[in-house]
């Protein structure tokens, strides 16, 4: 297969790239940085705004997978909350405009979008049938409602384009876990092996999640399967509270104990680290409905079973560092 990944210089697009790359299919990586020696796979530039030369790439590729934009690890602030909505709205918007004017128009094209869509609840898990999109809820901080509110522009951005022969999927994905170094699953161990990886706030909240092996396949499922289209739920069928889920991580790390973090040292941390406790405490209980529906089968179902993997393979030196200091979705 000929695969485009636009912003695929992060955590996903590179464990995307590398496991398409190893089964032999021909990947084109669009970055705004180009490092083409960095990696085997090709890296083209792209602006991530505008339909340019970038666009040759798409005709007669069987997939386009955009992940494109600014982080949200960071405080949202003005100027950061511009450059995050702007990244994912602009970029969505050019690959779509790109899709529509190719004389062989990709087969299909899966757009990234976010798990952070639905409620913060606790009360049922959230599928795209009867999931509850979040807005509602009282009392939601203001820093919560604009994630909402990037979400929904994404999604809207991805059916402006008239695509008549290009089907879209949207990934509604949950953190994806590898054991790459800097990623997130990264990020979450070194709180347990520092000591630190207690329970966060009242430890209530939902964590969804994806084992990286499941977040290939389910890519892989969903450009096979001609059938599924729109949102999609990349997410673990196991969503666990907080609490349980750092315990089950510090007993695959075998870390007796780890220092829990109330909500206010949780803020204090957040503003310290300038980012947002909002990563950490909104409650995503995400399932993926559509995706049991169609007959996908998870290798890694359980949160339990994953980290035990995932520290395994971490230990071996199994992952590969990100880019110091690149935005997760170039």
């Amino acid at each position: 297969m000929r695969i485009v990944i636009p912003g695929g210089t992060g955590q996903v697009g590179t464990l995307l790239a590398r496991a398409f790359h190893a089964a032999g299919d021909d990947v084109v990586v669009l970055s705004r940085r180009p490092d083409p020696g960095a990696v085997p796979w090709r890296v083209a530039a792209w602006d991530a705004r505008t339909v340019g030369a970038w666009a040759a790439e798409l005709e007669g590729a069987d997939a386009v997978i955009n992940l494109a934009g600014r982080s949200v690890d960071c405080r949202y602030d003005a100027r950061n909350r511009r450059e995050i909505l702007a990244s994912r709205v602009d970029s969505t918007r050019a690959v779509g405009r790109a899709v529509a004017a190719a004389a062989r128009p990709p087969r299909v094209w899966l757009q990234a979008g976010t798990a952070t869509i639905y409620a913060h609840r606790y009360d049922a898990p959230n599928d795209e049938a009867s999931g509850v999109l979040g807005g509602a809820e009282p009392g939601l901080p203001d820093t919560w409602r604009f994630s909402l509110e990037v979400a929904r522009a994404w999604e809207a951005a991805t059916m402006e384009a008239d695509l008549p022969v290009t089907r879209r999927v949207i990934l509604r994905a949950a953190m994806v876990m590898s054991p790459d170094r800097g990623g997130v699953f990264d990020v979450l161990l070194r709180l347990v092996r520092f000591g630190l990886g207690g329970t966060a706030g009242d430890g209530r909240q939902y964590v969804s999640w994806v084992h990286g092996d499941d977040a290939v396949a389910a890519v892989r499922w969903l450009i096979a399967r001609d059938d599924l289209a729109g949102p999609v739920n990349v997410a673990a069928p196991g969503p666990v509270p907080n609490a349980e889920f750092m315990r089950a991580l510090r007993r695959a790390w075998g870390a007796p104990v780890g220092l829990p973090a109330s909500r206010w040292m949780l803020e204090v941390g957040a503003l310290a680290l300038r980012t947002e406790t909002e990563l950490i405490l909104k409650s995503r209980r995400v399932v993926p409905g559509r995706l049991l529906a169609s007959g996908f089968a998870f290798a890694h179902p359980t949160w339990d079973a994953a980290a035990r993997d995932l520290v395994a393979r971490w230990r071996r030196g199994g992952g590969q560092r990100q880019p110091p200091g690149r935005d997760s979705r170039d």
